[in-house]
């Protein structure tokens, strides 16, 4: 997946910020199996997991589709659909659309090229998945800020530093 920043592994924390999802809900998520992260699963008590920035996306696509009412066994489906399609990643999914009609979800992957992700059923919401990526990419752009301000919020300023060395060497 095309993807602007350096930033190229997310912890739970980031994921949790950037997607909206509870950590609970994440890491319930992945215990089901549901939508785990592909860089580094959990390996017990305290270990990191390490999510790719398509897993961001993944997971902030099916935030969107649990808020407009799809059920968690659709969003698996849809979720397993796109891996399939799309298993290497490099794939331009902000391109793309979903769109939830009724019980089905198709993918739109071009104005000509539709994709029923789980053959099913009517009602019609169109998600534009490159304002998922657009709004990731922002919120990125914000955490890593905020990282830099909290980082120099932290490390004492040089000339206060070097005083106080003056200070404890008299």
């Amino acid at each position: 997946m095309k993807f602007k920043s350096g930033i190229t592994e997310f912890s739970t924390a980031e994921v949790a910020r950037l997607t909206g999802l509870s950590l609970r809900q994440l890491d319930h998520w992945d215990r089901l199996g549901f939508l785990k992260p592909s860089l580094a699963k959990a390996s017990g008590y305290g270990s990191a997991r390490r999510y790719s920035f398509a897993d961001v996306v993944r997971l902030r696509v099916a935030a969107r589709l649990r808020a407009s009412g799809v059920g968690l066994a659709r969003i698996r489906r849809c979720a397993e659909a796109l891996s399939r399609l799309d298993d290497t990643g490099a794939g331009d999914l902000a391109r793309a659309r979903l769109l939830v009609v009724g019980k089905r979800v198709l993918w739109a992957r071009s104005d000509r090229e539709v994709v029923d992700l789980l053959k099913e059923g009517q009602l019609v919401l169109v998600f534009s998945l490159g304002s998922a990526v657009q709004e990731l990419e922002g919120a990125v752009a914000r955490l890593q800020r905020e990282a830099k301000e909290e980082e120099e919020d932290l490390a004492p300023p040089r000339a206060a530093l070097t005083a106080r060395r003056r200070k404890q060497s008299l």
